[in-house]
């Protein structure tokens, strides 16, 4: 688990960077060129920085070890970080709508230019290099808060397809675009949001993580199983918890029983990949 919080620090700080980075050139460049578009995208880019320390700080509370208080550890901390980083998509969302709908009345016509382009490329460029790394290390680790960050990165590079086409029409001689796409992007910041919500709580709701008849077919192919049902499954992709109920022989001895447990306990966890515990609860069979 250190080692697994160390990979996913480091990943962090080195992407919490490169966000700031895009937004410190998004932000000021749309300020100096009056362009609310290019300054939403800006400021989703610091909510991706945001979300970063946030990841970091869940990810070191999670990284915690059990304890009397904890006794299933601190893993879903995880995922509750995750859920604050929806709650900033939501707020950044509300604010950017606000501000686009202010442009309607007070409308101010961006000065576009070759720059405005250029920086709207190299900033996407960085995006789309930070969603894909993030994507693939989210899976390798199966980390909710790098899947719920780039959830949020690759919401940014839609947003910044949408600015582009943006300056497109400004310097086409259609300035209201601006808002009205300054609008498009924070309803696509606030679906990221949505979808984090939505993975999110299925883990903190106990929502089943995998289908049960993987764990049926495990279990039915060891000698002294008669039959098993109530499989449950729960938790997250990296920390799955398993409950089911098996039948055995009525005359089968408490110690073999005993032993044929733990011989299903050790089967499962060789199969199933991040099985962290196993309660299996033994019924007798009666034969007709």
């Amino acid at each position: 688990m250190h080692t697994r919080f160390i990979k996913i620090r480091n990943i962090l700080l080195v992407i919490l960077l490169l966000n700031w980075l895009v937004a410190f050139a998004k932000v000021v460049y749309g300020f100096i060129i009056k362009s609310t578009a290019m300054s939403a995208d800006g400021f989703h880019s610091f909510a991706d920085g945001t979300s970063n320390i946030i990841g970091l700080i869940g990810i070191w509370v999670a990284s915690q070890p059990q304890d009397k208080e904890h006794p299933y550890g601190h893993k879903k901390y995880e995922t509750f970080a995750a859920i604050i980083i929806a709650i900033i998509l939501f707020i950044i969302a509300f604010n950017i709508i606000r501000s686009g709908f202010m442009r309607f009345f007070n409308p101010v016509i961006p000065d576009v230019t070759i720059l405005s382009f250029v920086v709207m490329f190299f900033t996407m460029a960085i995006n789309l290099g930070v969603y894909l790394y993030e994507k693939k290390q989210a899976r390798v680790l199966s980390s909710d808060i790098l899947a719920a960050d780039a959830r949020h990165t690759r919401s940014d590079i839609l947003v910044s397809l949408s600015v582009i086409c943006t300056l497109v029409a400004v310097k086409a001689g259609l300035p209201v675009i601006d808002s009205v796409v300054s609008i498009f992007i924070a309803f696509l910041i606030a679906r990221s949001g949505i979808e984090i919500l939505k993975e999110s709580s299925g883990v903190l709701c106990d929502k089943t993580v995998m289908d049960e008849s993987l764990v049926k077919k495990l279990i039915l192919n060891v000698e002294g199983v008669k039959d098993c049902h109530k499989i449950r499954t729960r938790g997250r992709r990296d920390d799955i918890h398993i409950d089911l109920h098996i039948m055995v022989d009525s005359d089968m001895p408490i110690g073999k029983a005993h032993m044929l447990n733990h011989k299903l306990e050790e089967i499962i966890k060789a199969n199933i990949e991040n099985t962290t515990d196993i309660a299996i609860h033994i019924e007798p069979f009666y034969s007709r």
